[in-house]
């Protein structure tokens, strides 16, 4: 033996074929919490199946135009493999091929096993080697398996045309029926397939389907597996087609966005949690962790649920449509749980004109923009936090005008910048109206969400602490960094998404136990067994008395501040947003078992596009409330744990009547009663002497400090009514 032919042959035996895989790829599927599917991943269409759920006379079909001698050979068909290569010399091309069904069910096996692109392609290579890697794994095949288990292996993984991957789909594509259902000219069609699955495609070109079947048929009938009666009948009979088109990924799921955030969310878990060391790597590993989601088999669980989604679905459709650049997106997280139960858009998802990809209401690591939504006022609920974790007290004041400068923030540590801290120095701003101006609470300053107020509140406690919170309660730049420490963060200028602003107030809800947000409560494998994820991260982040105290407080902004007239006929706390310049605006809210975070804007960029005119209030607010109203539906009323420390709360004091009084001895009443007074722009029309009060608000009680606005009255006939 010559020294070349001696290392081919070991190289033969020593090949490494244990790591060939032989379950060709399956599709995914993903259920809701009800156990409903929501939506199928797959590379291939393609459904295994058992050797018993096929009809005999297909399997004698494939067999016969595959490998007549299937059942007497070896792995490889030397006497079938002389007959090939005799015909193919006295033809001059090649007219018969000379593999085995094992020989094929390898080559296959070996393109199935390609994870990258290189790797298919030397699995597909017209090489030698690939030839020898070939055999050597139909020897280990035939010597490790039934010939049953390789035929059955082989009509699984065999590639059929129009998408169809393995007998059992290609029997439903093409015929809508199962692969136990075939009859002699269906199974006649789809084994005349498999030789040259595009030239032979019935839906690519009927004429040389129809030609091959009959191919099929007569050498059925010349190995005597039909009869000639039974060959002509089915010759006879017409090539009908009745096609099923198979819809996979989001864009077919009643529940895109939330398939979305699953998609991103499993293919990050696939990845693995040690981050790649270039782009090139991060790449190729995103990669085969996708093709491991779409060809993998699994079976994913998760948290949807539909009534809550349905809720979710119905009230984004608000103030816009499907077709518009201005967006509603929302999330519903349980408290307690972190559970994403619903998230919803109201942009139609898909590419087709006015269509988009994008998983707006999420994070880029979940499919999202880097650019995010900014969270406007919602932030101010962390400085809110954070005072109270430190023990001011609730009645803490200040002076807020209009417009202010508040100089002497610190700047905070952040790593890669020039000096590693960013912030500090001062900051102007202004309220969301020049009204918004007098001396306010952590009551009143959140009802009515000043600026000012927050501004030098922030100060207090320090950027640095604030920050910190609002980590603690998971928020980060949507991009994945950390927040930017910056004054003005108490505001919402960081971008976020609204999944997570939705398990912060999650966190909030559950009296200070916050829970990471997640989507996936169970994967099994294709052969039953359950895939280890990692459990969903609580912490009890804050005290509960800080954060029944929080709640306490947030209530009041649908009672007596922005949010007034979007309670929701049960305890409710929440907070509005809008964000600087009309770049957008936001809701967020919360009862004790279940959390809402909502964002209006235009996706194309808030910025250039602003949402001018539009707060918190008037379109978030009402998304927020028809989404918890009807997921709460017919769900028990739950109250709000009360703080039972004493957090320095302000005094509720009675209002003096003041009505028919004169402005100025009206002004020195209030304020001797404890409240800030301001004075209406316009009189309004009442029964009260003109130039006297014609009514306060609010009127009757009100904690000392508050703001009690004059209402002039013009007299019977003059302005408007109120």
């Amino acid at each position: 033996m010559s020294l070349t032919a001696r290392d081919t042959a070991d190289g033969f035996m020593n090949m490494d074929v244990v790591k060939i895989t032989r379950d060709p790829a399956e599709q995914t599927v993903v259920y809701g919490s009800d156990g409903k599917v929501i939506a199928t991943f797959f590379d291939e269409y393609r459904e295994n199946t058992t050797l018993d759920k096929v009809t005999p006379i297909m399997q004698k079909a494939i067999i016969a135009i595959e490998d007549a001698r299937f059942y007497q050979h070896g792995p490889l068909d030397l006497k079938g493999t002389l007959r090939a290569l005799s015909r193919n010399a006295s033809s001059g091309g090649t007219v018969e091929g000379g593999s085995t069904l094992t020989q094929q069910l390898a080559k296959n096996m070996l393109a199935n096993n390609a994870t990258t692109d290189e790797d298919y392609k030397e699995a597909t290579a017209p090489t030698v080697s690939r030839k020898l890697r070939e055999l050597r794994l139909a020897i280990q095949l035939e010597q490790t398996m039934s010939k049953n288990e390789i035929l059955r292996d082989y009509l699984n993984i065999a590639y059929f045309g129009a998408g169809a991957y393995g007998i059992e789909a290609a029997a439903k594509r093409y015929f809508s029926k199962s692969a136990a259902d075939l009859t002699l000219e269906e199974a006649a069609t789809l084994a005349g397939i498999t030789k040259n699955p595009y030239a032979f495609d019935p839906t690519l070109d009927a004429e040389a389907a129809l030609a091959r079947r009959n191919t099929v048929l007569d050498r059925m009938q010349q190995l005597g597996v039909i009869s000639a009666a039974e060959a002509d009948g089915a010759k006879a009979t017409k090539l009908t087609l009745n096609e099923y088109k198979p819809k996979g990924g989001c864009e077919s799921s009643r529940y895109p966005y939330f398939c979305a955030y699953v998609y991103y969310e499993m293919v990050g878990f696939f990845m693995g949690e040690d981050k790649p060391e270039t782009k090139e790597e991060r790449q190729s590993r995103f990669e085969a962790a996708r093709k491991q989601l779409l060809r993998g088999g699994y079976k994913i669980y998760t948290t949807l649920d539909p009534k809550v989604q349905k809720a979710a679905d119905s009230a984004v459709k608000y103030a816009t449509t499907p077709k518009s650049t201005r967006v509603n997106v929302n999330a519903v997280v349980q408290p307690g749980t972190g559970r994403i139960l619903a998230i919803s858009t109201s942009k139609k998802y898909g590419n087709g004109p006015g269509e988009t990809t994008i998983n707006l209401p999420a994070d880029a690591a979940h499919g999202g923009s880097i650019y995010g939504v900014d969270a406007g006022s919602t932030f101010k609920t962390f400085t809110l936090l954070e005072a109270l974790k430190q023990g001011l007290p609730i009645s803490t004041s200040y002076t807020s005008p209009a417009t202010t400068t508040v100089s002497g923030y610190e700047s905070c540590p952040y790593p890669g910048v020039e000096g590693d801290r960013l912030g500090g120095g001062s900051w102007t701003l202004s309220n969301a109206s020049d009204s918004e101006a007098g001396t306010f609470n952590m009551k009143n300053g959140t009802w009515l969400s000043v600026n000012t107020y927050y501004a030098q509140l922030e100060k207090t406690v320090g950027v640095c602490n604030a920050v910190k919170m609002a980590e603690k309660f998971g928020m980060k730049r949507t991009n994945g960094e950390a927040l930017h420490p910056i004054p003005s963060q108490v505001l919402g200028v960081n971008p976020i998404d609204v999944v997570h602003l939705a398990a912060a107030y999650a966190g909030i809800a559950a009296r200070g136990k916050y829970c990471e947000p997640n989507v996936v409560t169970s994967v099994v494998d294709p052969k039953g067994v359950k895939v280890e994820i990692p459990a969903a991260k609580c912490d009890q982040v804050v005290d509960e008395q800080v954060a029944d105290a929080a709640t306490m407080i947030l209530q009041g902004v649908l009672t007596n501040g922005t949010g007034r007239g979007l309670g929701i006929g049960r305890p409710a706390a929440a907070k509005t947003g809008t964000c600087e310049n009309y770049a957008c605006a936001v809701f967020a809210g919360y009862t004790p078992d279940l959390a809402s975070a909502t964002a209006y804007w235009d996706y194309r960029s808030g910025v250039q596009y602003p949402v001018t005119g539009v707060y918190g209030a008037t379109i978030p607010g009402p998304v927020w409330q028809r989404t918890m109203a009807k997921a709460l539906e017919g769900k028990p009323v739950l109250q709000f744990q009360r703080p039972t420390r004493d957090f320095g709360d302000v005094k509720r004091k009675s209002i003096p009547n003041v009505i028919g009084k004169p402005v100025d001895h009206a002004m020195n009443i209030l304020r001797a009663a404890g409240f800030d007074v301001r004075v209406a722009a316009k009189p309004i029309r009442s029964k009260a002497h003109p130039g006297t009060v014609a009514r306060t608000s609010p009127s009757g009680a009100a904690d000392e400090g508050s703001v009690i606005t004059i209402y002039v009255s013009a007299g019977k006939r003059g302005g408007p009514r109120r």
